[in-house]
């Protein structure tokens, strides 16, 4: 527990007795679900990544377990810092394309407007999506139980 005036590690690193540099969980503190997929996605495109995935152990608590394994002996710390240098990367290009199209205050509304149509766009795709591979799951269960018939 840290004591008063000293600050909480943003980071932890956590490995098992003996287990190698290519297999370890980091505790990211005061992070939620906005940083974990989005890390997550950026660190799998990495070839050496055998698997990435994270979990926040209760709703009530902010911080998850951000699991790396790689391949080939490659320190899983490697794909975590290339990770999230990429991830700063593309959201200061986001950043810089945006206030290209809205450089001054008076932009502010009508930002506001393409931001609610892109947020709108993606919640569609997002149930078009969900939708479809229900409908698909469900197509497969009726093969299935038809085949057996």
């Amino acid at each position: 527990m840290a004591g008063e005036g000293e600050k909480k590690a943003v980071l932890e690193m956590v490995q098992a007795d003996g287990a190698d540099e290519g297999c370890v969980t980091f505790v990211l503190h005061d992070e939620d679900h906005t940083l974990g997929n989005s890390l997550r996605y950026m660190i799998m495109k990495n070839a050496d990544v055998e698997f990435c995935g994270y979990t926040i152990t209760h709703p009530s608590e902010s911080k998850i377990n951000f699991r790396i394994q790689t391949r080939g002996g490659i320190p899983a710390a490697e794909p975590l810092r290339r990770g999230l240098n990429e991830l700063s990367d593309v959201c200061q290009h986001v950043l810089n394309t945006f206030q290209g199209l809205f450089p001054s205050q008076e932009s502010c509304a009508e930002a506001d407007l393409v931001l609610s149509f892109l947020n709108w766009g993606k919640q569609q795709e997002a149930n078009l999506n969900f939708h479809a591979r229900n409908r698909t799951e469900k197509e497969t269960l009726g093969v299935l139980a038809n085949s057996k018939s």
